[in-house]
């Protein structure tokens, strides 16, 4: 089999944020033992669980993500009020679920018009990271130094944390090695460790995250356990949304890296087929044109961008 095209990964990844998105929806917020006695083991998509949501529906991990990208393409730049008014209409169009920080950092940003929260250590949540392939994507052949800018841009209109910073690059380096055609797990492991090194909160080797919480730690414990204790894009969703708590994020997030490594063709025909047809063609529009926005200099940072 030739190796998987750039944009083919890509959109694995994108379609994996999505399906991990659906898959944990459904047993979100469940203790495992709860997901072993209603399910035995969870791998189907099946809609349901405490949003009563249809088969293939996404939650906010996704749509955020949508509205994220297609910031950047109506800006054509890294434009943070671009990003902000586009969570603000996303907001306003009452999505089906929205987290307690997005909403504060939103409801900041309509009061101030600043597009930048104020640093603070109730920020370390997932809810930045969820929704950062856009970044990943438009960002692929920029330096580690404008990626990392690129994350902190659209993190801080809502999440203002080291920890949520440091998340959202490492996905989106693992992201990006993966698109360029990555074919060794331990690659992505070393990146991994090198924000454990960085970072010792997300040690990743020290317990198991079951039941994980939204705090950013405990998400990407999952995540990673998930990763590099399976073979398969299938094997690594069914791993992290069975753990229950926060599953609709630990599977959008495990989705997208898991999608970007195994690729399009990795992914179950069968979850394909059961995902909103509507997000899917929006995916499949949005993944192409993200890629040749290609943003990497410093000529595109935005002029009016806060820095209270």
């Amino acid at each position: 089999m030739p190796p998987a095209s750039i944009e083919s990964r890509a959109l694995g990844a994108y379609l994996g944020l999505a399906l991990g998105d659906a898959l944990g929806a459904t047993v979100e917020f469940m203790m495992p033992r709860e997901i072993q006695a209603e399910y035995g083991v969870h791998s189907q998509i099946r809609g349901g669980g405490w949003l009563h949501l249809k088969p293939g529906q996404v939650t906010d991990d996704t749509t955020m993500a949508l509205a994220l990208g297609q910031a950047l393409l109506s800006a054509g730049a890294l434009d943070a009020t671009a990003m902000a008014e586009a969570f603000s209409d996303w907001l306003r169009a009452k999505p089906v679920d929205v987290g307690h920080t997005v909403r504060r950092g939103i409801v900041h940003y309509r009061n101030t018009g600043h597009t930048q929260m104020p640093y603070s250590d109730n920020d370390a949540g997932n809810g930045a990271c969820m929704r950062v392939l856009p970044v990943a994507l438009a960002t692929l052949e920029a330096d580690t130094a404008f990626v990392r800018h690129a994350c902190q841009v659209q993190a801080h209109i809502t999440h203002h944390h080291a920890l949520s910073d440091a998340a959202c690059e490492t996905v989106s380096l693992m992201v990006q090695a993966s698109l360029r055609g990555l074919n060794d797990i331990n690659t992505l492991l070393g990146m991994a460790q090198k924000l454990v090194a960085l970072h010792p909160e997300f040690n990743f080797r020290r317990r198991r995250s079951d039941n994980p919480s939204g705090y950013i730690v405990h998400t990407l414990q999952t995540v990673f356990q998930g990763l590099f204790d399976t073979e398969s894009f299938e094997q690594c969703l069914i791993e992290v949304v069975n753990r229950g708590g926060d599953a609709d994020t630990t599977g959008a997030i495990a989705g997208m890296i898991a999608g970007a490594f195994y690729g399009l063709e990795g992914i179950p025909g069968a979850w394909l087929k059961k995902l909103d047809p509507r997000i899917r063609a929006e995916i499949e529009r949005q993944t192409p044109a993200l890629l040749m926005l290609n943003l990497q200099s410093a000529e595109l940072y935005p002029a009016s961008q806060d820095t209270d």
